[in-house]
C-alpha cells in the first residue's frame, strides 16, 4: 500500500513538472537597448515560456542580464532592462511578430515560432518608434522593413546596412552588401535597430 502511494505521488510530481514545459512555446527572442543590443541579435529560437514576460525571463537567464518588474494595478510592468530605468515618456515595451499587443506581457499567450522583441522606446505625440526587421532576399542582398505599433510594415527607405565594419546605403529599403563574413544589421534614424542576419 505504502509503495503504491509513493509510486503514485512520484508519477503525480512528474506530471506536474511536465505541465509548464508543455505550455512553453519555442519562440525567437531579442532585446534591444537604448544604445545597443542587449541580447539575441540573431533572434535565437528556444523554449521561452508561455508569455512575453516569461520569454524575457528565459532570455535574461541565458544572457545573464538584469531586468526589473514593478507590480502595478493593471499588472506587472518591466521598468528596467540592463542599465536603463524607465522614466517620463521613455521605457521598455515589447512587440510580438512586429506588433504591440493591446494586453500585458504576462497575459499574451505565445505560439511556437512567434518573434518577441523587447526594446527601449521614447514616446511622443505619434506614439513609439518604428522597429526594423531585416531579411535576406538572396545571397548578399537584404530587405529592411519598418513596423509601426500596429504591425503594419513599409520599406525602410534610407536604412543603412552594417556588416564587417562597412556601411551600405539601401534604396527603398533594399541593398546588397557584397562578399562578407559577419552578420548584417540595419539602422535608420528614429527607429529601433534590426535583427542580425547571416
Amino acid at each position: 500500500m505504502q509503495r503504491t502511494l509513493l509510486v503514485s505521488l512520484g508519477l503525480l510530481a512528474l506530471a506536474l513538472s511536465l505541465v509548464p514545459a508543455a505550455l512553453a512555446a519555442r519562440v525567437h527572442v531579442r532585446v534591444e537597448g537604448k544604445t545597443q543590443t542587449i541580447w539575441g541579435a540573431a533572434e535565437p529560437r528556444f523554449e521561452a515560456g508561455a508569455t512575453p514576460l516569461a520569454a524575457l525571463e528565459a532570455a535574461s537567464l541565458l544572457g545573464e542580464f538584469y531586468y526589473h518588474v514593478t507590480p502595478l494595478v493593471f499588472g506587472p510592468y518591466v521598468d528596467q532592462i540592463g542599465r536603463y530605468q524607465a522614466e517620463g515618456t521613455s521605457g521598455w515595451v515589447f512587440k510580438v511578430n512586429g506588433a504591440s499587443p493591446p494586453i500585458g506581457a504576462d497575459q499574451l499567450e505565445l505560439k511556437d515560432g512567434d518573434r518577441v522583441l523587447w526594446y527601449w522606446a521614447t514616446f511622443g505625440p505619434a506614439g513609439g518608434p518604428e522597429t526594423l526587421s531585416l531579411r535576406r532576399l538572396k545571397p548578399r542582398c537584404y530587405a529592411v522593413a519598418a513596423h509601426n505599433d500596429a504591425g503594419a510594415s513599409r520599406p525602410a527607405a534610407g536604412a543603412v546596412l552594417h556588416v564587417d565594419g562597412r556601411r551600405v546605403r539601401t534604396r527603398a529599403g533594399r541593398g546588397c552588401v557584397g562578399k562578407h563574413r559577419g552578420l548584417v544589421r540595419a539602422t535608420l534614424a528614429g527607429t529601433v535597430r534590426s535583427n542580425a542576419v547571416a
